[in-house]
């Protein structure tokens, strides 16, 4: 039996459906100490590339996989020991995971496991990791889906249980969106804490999922225990109207990257295949008109935003989250929460999608809402 000091590096499941994913460079070195949450390594997806943490503290003991490499979800790619851990055991296990990786064997999968509840006779399609009685639900913005949550639902889940939902209009989620008001997606977000059996749940926000959570809180204050939101919509007076426009209307792959690169601080993010993912989900019969009724709840005729929940906020806990470089909805915004006594985090080189470009910062900020409940 190994030390149980030792860490295991796993290729992470960044995204329902990956399998392998490539890593482009390792930002840590053997020999380096490192803490929970320091970057480890780049890894690319199919979907898209993003940043690997490290979950324990320790000293990187071992590279396993070198830069270049393409492994399997679930398999260890590096090793993270305290330096008083015998060499021999370190490579006895470093030796067991390249045996793995040669064999392209991953470990058992335990990533997010894909269900649907019925919500109003409308089917939502979520995914779910974890099983504590804590329970957090994660809601995408305006044109996202489930799978925007992929750096954070994994950390959250530890001692809880996340479900990651596809709002109607969206995902693999029913493309009728009623009459695309605020009130129906937040009714939305309360019928499925009761399709899950969750009393009920610290609810986390981003762009228009903002504004729902909101919403959502104010209609059954005894159900949310705290509000975690990432660039909310509703809370001041800018937002890209041009980009939300854009997106709605766009039917090419010229017409939508461009709109796309709004959403990051590192363009480089948008890549092909997260451009053809969107064009798919866009050609879905119903989207255009979901896409529509709801960008009528997001902007009015003067291209004005014509959400405002800033009232809608009671005594539950409430911490925020901003891309420093978010060109769809500016920080600035952020002002008209700070005023209602919420801790605001403002982050360098994160866009629109901090969740995607910073999660540790977003996952940091979700623990001090619940915390605070």
């Amino acid at each position: 039996m190994s030390d149980e000091r030792i860490g295991r590096v796993a290729m992470p499941k960044w995204g329902l459906s990956m399998k392998t994913g490539k890593i482009t460079e390792w930002i840590a070195a053997e020999g380096d100490e490192v803490e929970e949450g320091d970057d480890l390594a780049e890894i690319d997806t199919d979907k898209i590339a993003g940043t690997l943490e490290a979950s324990e503290g320790g000293v990187l003991r071992r590279i396993v996989a070198e830069a270049g490499t393409d492994a399997p979800v679930g398999c260890t790619i590096a090793v993270v020991a305290p330096a008083e851990v015998p060499d021999a055991e370190i490579d006895a296990v470093v030796a067991e995971a390249r045996e793995q990786l040669a064999r392209g064997v991953p470990e058992e999968d335990d990533g997010p496991r894909t269900e649907t509840a019925e919500v109003g006779g409308r089917a939502i399609s979520y995914a779910s990791l974890g099983d504590g009685d804590e329970v957090v639900v994660l809601v995408h913005g305006y044109g996202g889906d489930k799978n925007s949550w992929l750096f954070v639902q994994e950390p959250l889940a530890a001692g809880r249980t996340v479900h990651a939902l596809d709002l109607p209009g969206h995902g693999a989620s029913a493309k009728d969106v009623g009459d695309g008001s605020l009130e129906f997606l937040a009714d939305t977000v309360l019928g499925f804490l009761d399709a899950v059996g969750a009393r009920s749940a610290h609810l986390v926000g981003h762009s228009l999922g903002g504004a729902v959570v909101t919403a959502a809180a104010a209609r059954a204050p005894g159900r949310v225990r705290s509000l975690t939101l990432v660039s909310p919509a509703g809370y001041g007076p800018e937002a890209d109207a041009d980009y939300l426009r854009g997106f709605a209307a766009a039917g090419t792959r010229r017409e939508l990257k461009p709109q796309l690169l709004k959403l990051f601080a590192d363009e480089s993010q948008v890549n092909r295949q997260l451009v053809d993912d969107l064009l798919k989900y866009k050609r879905l019969d119903g989207v255009d008109a979901a896409l529509a009724a709801l960008l009528r709840t997001l902007l009015g005729e003067d291209g004005r935003p014509a959400l405002d929940v800033t009232g809608l906020l009671g005594v539950t806990p409430v911490a925020a989250v901003w891309g420093a470089q978010d060109r769809i909805i500016p920080p600035s915004n952020a002002a008209s929460l700070r005023a209602a006594g919420a801790g605001v985090r403002v982050v360098e080189g994160a866009g629109h999608m901090a969740h995607m470009e910073a999660p540790a910062a977003v996952v940091a900020a979700v623990e001090e809402a619940l915390k605070g409940s």
